[in-house]
């Protein structure tokens, strides 16, 4: 079974970017992120969306 969500780290790998990059993309609301108690979590649909929009580019 796949994740539903990544760590930002993991984000960070799966994606090839820095920290201040991905802040910027969930700030654009281009990544959506879920809260779990005090851990931010990227959901992993929405990175393949960001990159089939990237590829589409």
């Amino acid at each position: 079974m796949e994740p539903f969500t990544v760590t930002i780290d993991g984000a960070k790998k799966a994606l090839g970017i820095g920290t201040t990059k991905l802040y910027e993309l969930i700030g654009a609301g281009k990544l959506r992120t879920v809260k779990l108690g005090r851990r931010t979590l990227v959901r992993t649909d929405s990175i393949r969306e960001l990159v089939d929009t990237l590829e589409a580019a």
